[in-house]
């Protein structure tokens, strides 16, 4: 039994990495094929402009160049409450910025395999999950599924897609980053490609070129071509599911496994990312909004009465979207204290407006 365990996961991890290359090969060449596989700082808004890589050019490059927002969601409380918010903010930011937006169409995928009760509030795809126990608890991994089926089963009309999350709030209408023919992507000072090299190298062989040519990304925020989407998405889910199954990948990326297999895909189908800082802050670290498009608020936000951050103990005063898994937040959440950051003030606000508005609320 000891030894079997032992031959076990490399020739999983080969049969994986085996597939994720026939992949490649494959979605290079032809229409997406759906199916399940066998297995910190910066000092400008535009960090980098790649060499290189796929360019990514829709029909009508010198018109605008509109691209469909997409979440990917299930159907639970707590991610159910931030998708009505951030659409309610989608919304506003596309109207406010008049005949000329960027900004098209919006969809949330849902990947539970069934309608729920907002399917006429927000424009929604089912998607189905994955079988049963494949994400081994890991419910993230669901996302590039749905993607890959949202990408076969629609017309979507607009050339670029914009990936996001339903923790996002668009504080100001989104340009189409994506510059030059590549992708636009933030970049997340905790996607290391060159501190992980040799686990990476399972995926990103050397002779695809060097492991700098991963982008320090994930699949959010990203603006990126349909058609390039198209060949990315089906390698994206081998990839996060041979990662998945891969104990050393697993332990090493933890949490943020599926942001890492989107990176490695991204760069195993040659399309390299404009990187943006500008793209969206988090608060509470980012403390002013500026010029950024998006809130992203996966922290949580604890405050004593002072103003002072208690990061890592409970504040007097806080706002945690994971106090709010069993139920949405009430109307009219109490604003910060004096001394707290614009930026979490600022979140507040747009809570706390989206909730004021949306019909409904917490029934």
């Amino acid at each position: 039994m000891g030894c079997g365990g032992t031959l076990f996961y490399p020739l999983l991890i080969t049969l994986s990495v085996a597939l994720i290359t026939y992949n490649i090969l494959i979605s290079s060449n032809a229409p997406l094929k759906q199916g399940f596989p066998s297995s910190s700082s910066y000092d400008d808004p535009v960090i980098q402009l790649p060499r290189g890589g796929s360019r990514i050019r829709g029909n009508n490059e010198h018109n605008r160049r509109l691209f469909h927002t997409a979440v990917t969601a299930s159907d639970s409380v707590y991610n159910t409450w931030q998708c009505r918010v951030m659409y309610h903010w989608f919304k506003k930011a596309k109207a406010s910025a008049g005949p000329g937006s960027e900004m098209g169409g919006f969809t949330r995928i849902l990947h539970n395999g069934k309608p729920d009760k907002y399917m006429d509030e927000i424009p929604t795809f089912v998607a189905q999950p994955l079988p049963s126990g494949m994400d081994q608890g890991y419910v993230v991994l669901n996302r590039p599924w749905a993607f890959v089926q949202w990408l076969q089963q629609t017309d979507i009309k607009e050339d670029y897609v914009l990936m996001s999350e339903p923790d996002h709030v668009i504080v100001k209408p989104i340009p189409n980053l994506a510059k030059e023919g590549f992708g636009a992507a933030f970049p997340f000072f905790y996607i290391e490609p060159k501190k992980y090299e040799k686990v990476l190298r399972k995926y990103y062989p050397e002779e695809r070129g060097p492991v700098t040519n991963i982008d320090p990304i994930g699949n959010s925020p990203v603006i990126v071509g349909k058609e390039a989407l198209k060949k990315i998405a089906p390698t994206w889910m081998n990839v996060s599911l041979a990662m998945k199954k891969d104990p050393e990948a697993d332990k090493a990326f933890g949490w943020v496994l599926e942001m890492y297999a989107y990176a490695v895909s991204s760069a195993l189908h040659g399309v390299r990312n404009v990187l943006h800082k500008d793209f969206m802050i988090q608060p509470p670290w980012d403390k002013e909004v500026g010029d950024k498009y998006i809130i992203h608020y996966t922290y949580g936000c604890d405050y004593d009465m002072k103003g002072h951050l208690t990061y890592g103990k409970k504040g007097e005063w806080r706002f945690d979207k994971r106090s709010y898994i069993k139920s949405p937040p009430p109307k009219n959440l109490t604003m910060p204290p004096p001394g707290v950051p614009q930026s979490v003030v600022t979140l507040v606000k747009m809570v706390n407006e989206a909730t004021a508005n949306l019909p409904d609320w917490g029934s």
